[in-house]
């Protein structure tokens, strides 16, 4: 008998870890199971509006996204406001230290924000319809935040200026050709992480060097990565490096989208995630389980999907099939803040100071809504 309690004692010991791991499974965030349907009347019946605060370059940049799930959902209002992801995150975390908190969802490029936020308790777990199907590296596997659209920058050219795609810029060498002098769109790279990483990639292969010969093509500089895109569909420029661009083209459209054959391209799933304290939680599972339905990465994105069973357009492979396009290189980048901002200050030794306003406006310390355009 002297023995027997130290046993049942260890018994129990055994009994409530199992309990407590039982609790732990059960408590544990899983995937969403409503349909977006059943998810859509919910967001109704929470009052049937939704803002997001998203990473871009002009006020207007997610019209098409917010035009396409209003459609979809009659009743919810869906307000995206655009700035640099910059400044979105600055925005957040003044929002939450000054306990003002406007978004729902956060949706930008600077992807290091999110395990941080994460750690702090700032975001709320949810695993949208289809998080099963998104590529494992792409989400964290606690449901804090998902990736939601793989985005990607790289050659885009005019082809009705150039015709013969022979003659397209493809690798980093080629813009340093004579006659795209003064044709080159470039977007400041010490104003955009992307565009700093493309050029980061560009000199562990070329060195400074590179840079140097760069500065002396005279790009055209501008704010936001919106304008190189635009300035090459009207003919402004010939070519840019530092915008990304439909896999499909309309068929109104003169720019092509060029991959190179070589050289790292830049690549990142835009990750999104809901903020702990959201006024409109359900509206925001809905925006995240639609944003990841197997239609909306088909047919509304234009680049490549996040989910493993949604093809790339003919002529294209899934995108963590390219070994020169690592879509997790930018967020390794991006983790480490006193490389990133060493290296922005060395470009900024060859390259012009950022001049001008921001691209998406002045939204303001608590934006709700996106500013006119």
């Amino acid at each position: 008998m002297m023995k027997l309690k130290p046993l049942l004692q260890a018994g129990s010991l055994a009994l409530l870890a199992a309990i407590s791991g039982l609790c732990v499974a059960q408590s544990a965030t899983v995937e969403e199971s409503r349909s977006l349907d059943a998810i859509y009347k919910a967001a109704l019946h929470e009052g049937g509006r939704l803002i997001v605060y998203a990473g871009g370059d002009t006020a207007g940049q997610q019209d098409g996204i917010k035009s396409a799930f209003e459609a979809r959902f009659p009743g919810v209002t869906l307000d995206v406001v655009v700035d640099y992801s910059k400044y979105h995150e600055a925005r957040i975390d003044n929002q939450l230290a000054t306990q003002s908190l406007v978004p729902d969802v956060v949706q930008i490029q600077t992807l290091q924000n999110f395990p941080r936020w994460k750690s702090e308790g700032r975001l709320l777990p949810y695993k949208p319809l289809g998080w099963s199907h998104v590529y494992e590296p792409f989400k964290d596997n606690e449901g804090a935040y998902t990736g939601v659209f793989v985005d990607a920058f790289s050659n885009v050219v005019n082809s009705k200026l150039m015709p013969d795609s022979k003659k397209w810029p493809r690798e980093a060498q080629d813009y340093l050709r004579p006659e795209f002098k003064g044709k080159i769109v470039l977007t400041y790279p010490t104003d955009d992480d992307a565009v700093l990483f493309w050029m980061k990639q560009a000199v562990d292969k070329y060195g400074w060097d590179y840079v140097a010969a760069l500065a002396k093509q005279d790009p055209i500089y501008v704010r936001g990565t919106q304008a190189p895109a635009d300035m090459v569909e009207s003919g402004e420029a010939w070519v840019t490096f530092s915008t990304d661009g439909a896999l499909v083209p309309s068929k109104l459209s003169v720019s092509r989208f060029v991959l190179p054959d070589h050289d790292p391209f830049v690549a990142w799933p835009q990750q999104a995630a809901i903020l702990k304290g959201s006024k409109h939680p359900e509206a925001a599972k809905l925006y995240l389980s639609w944003l990841l339905d197997r239609d909306t990465q088909k047919n509304i994105w234009y680049m490549w999907s996040v989910r493993t069973d949604v093809a790339p357009p003919k002529g294209y492979r899934p995108i963590w099939e390219y070994s020169n396009g690592n879509p997790l290189a930018f967020g390794r980048f991006l983790a480490n803040r006193a490389e990133v901002e060493r290296f922005r200050a060395q470009v900024g030794l060859y390259l012009p100071e950022v001049k001008g306003d921001p691209s998406p406006g002045f939204p303001g310390l608590h934006p709700e809504r996106a500013l006119p355009h």
